[in-house]
């Protein structure tokens, strides 16, 4: 069985990416779809690899029944690009940093977080980092959108 690889990305891997990482997860787990997705997230940038998401957005996570305290950040390696199905940005700077390292057959892979919540006021996943903990809620409900709907997508184009 081949499993749906999606990969969210943000700039550090502390805040944003690993939040849509668990939100995603918590989706996949209930409605029974773990086993059919693989999920991970990335930054584009090296300021945090190996370390624990932000502390505010493992709280804040934690308040909605999210655990994100296995995740470690980690930078986007060339190799994402051919192990992944869906690469999904944050936002549009990071958006503009996976299109600058993609190789152009991958091009299509890549969309941001905000695409699948075309209803939302928001185009991005705003970075809570240097906010307080109602930005960590901000973006976890619009993760919490957004994610709905690319889980949606993925299903009806899936062959599992």
């Amino acid at each position: 069985m081949n499993k749906t690889k999606v990969l969210f990305v943000c700039m550090g891997n502390i805040c944003r990416s690993p939040s849509a990482q668990g939100v995603f997860e918590k989706l996949l787990a209930d409605q029974g779809l773990k086993e059919q997705f693989e999920v991970d997230s990335a930054g584009t940038h090296s300021y945090h690899v190996g370390s624990l998401p932000d502390s505010r957005s493992i709280e804040c996570a934690e308040k909605r029944g999210i655990d994100l305290t296995n995740q470690r950040a980690r930078k986007v390696k060339s190799r994402d690009f051919e192990r992944f199905d869906r690469i999904v940005a944050m936002d549009n700077d990071n958006l503009k940093n996976l299109q600058n390292i993609c190789p152009q057959d991958k091009i299509k892979t890549l969309s941001t977080m905000m695409s699948y919540a075309p209803q939302s006021r928001y185009n991005e996943v705003p970075d809570p980092y240097y906010g307080g903990s109602q930005g960590f809620d901000l973006v976890l409900d619009l993760l919490e959108t957004a994610n709905k709907s690319l889980l949606e997508e993925l299903i009806a184009t899936a062959e599992f």
